[in-house]
């Protein structure tokens, strides 16, 4: 099944809190599975030298997290209670606490957020409904992360469709959740620091894509642009 053009907007009110934004988006073919042995030795070497390396008081200065925070924090967000998810992944691993074990999609990007510091959104292409415009969440807007229930996203950065929200930097929403039938995807890395390592977040998460999921049809996008870009197309 292919998969139709789809476009992305950068509302202004991210650009007024954080006029460095980028983004790289990264769509595929992708053959997932429950589990992978080799991306699993991966993910536990890299988790050990990230707990060898890093204390936790330090994460929030890691660039990518810090910037995210620093957007909450000027939209109104408190970052302490509605942590980025590359944040929260990170202070998991320095509490002794192992990575949740999802689908290997879901563990290859959870790897790929804990390396960079980026929070991304994966999403399943199919279930996404026209254009995508990333903005503000407002009062009252209904969101179910997954995994956690009904989330306030009043002030987080949002990405929606003809339908409604569908990723925040703390959690993405289960209608276009990653599944182990999931052939399509789109993931989006957000760059609130600016362009600075994200084209080699984007080549690291490629790699790790063609070996454990199969990616085919790879295409990427990565810009600042205040206007409307053309996500890449299956």
């Amino acid at each position: 099944m292919d998969v139709e053009q789809k476009n992305i907007t950068i509302g202004p009110e991210i650009f007024a809190v954080c006029p460095e934004f980028h983004l790289a988006a990264i769509a595929c073919e992708v053959m997932n599975s429950p589990y992978n042995a080799g991306l699993w030795q991966e993910i536990d070497a890299f988790s050990a030298q990230f707990a060898a390396t890093y204390k936790i008081e330090e994460i929030n200065k890691r660039p990518a997290i810090h910037a995210t925070r620093e957007a909450y924090k000027k939209l109104g967000k408190d970052p302490n209670r509605y942590r980025p998810s590359a944040e929260a992944l990170c202070r998991r691993i320095l509490k002794g606490q192992s990575l949740y074990q999802i689908n290997t999609l879901v563990d290859l990007i959870n790897l790929v957020s804990l390396k960079t510091g980026y929070s991304i959104g994966g999403f399943d292409a199919s279930g996404i409904v026209g254009d995508l415009r990333l903005g503000v969440g407002e009062t009252g807007e209904r969101f179910e992360a997954i995994g956690r229930g009904l989330l306030n996203i009043e002030g987080l950065p949002l990405y929606r469709d003809t339908v409604g929200g569908i990723g925040t930097p703390t959690s993405d929403e289960e209608r276009t959740k990653i599944a182990t039938d999931t052939s399509h995807l789109l993931v989006i890395l957000n760059g609130y620091s600016g362009s600075e390592g994200l084209r080699d977040a984007v080549d690291y998460a490629t790699d790790l894509l063609i070996r454990y999921v199969e990616a085919k049809q790879v295409k990427i996008e990565l810009r600042n642009v205040k206007g409307v870009i053309k996500l890449p197309q299956f």
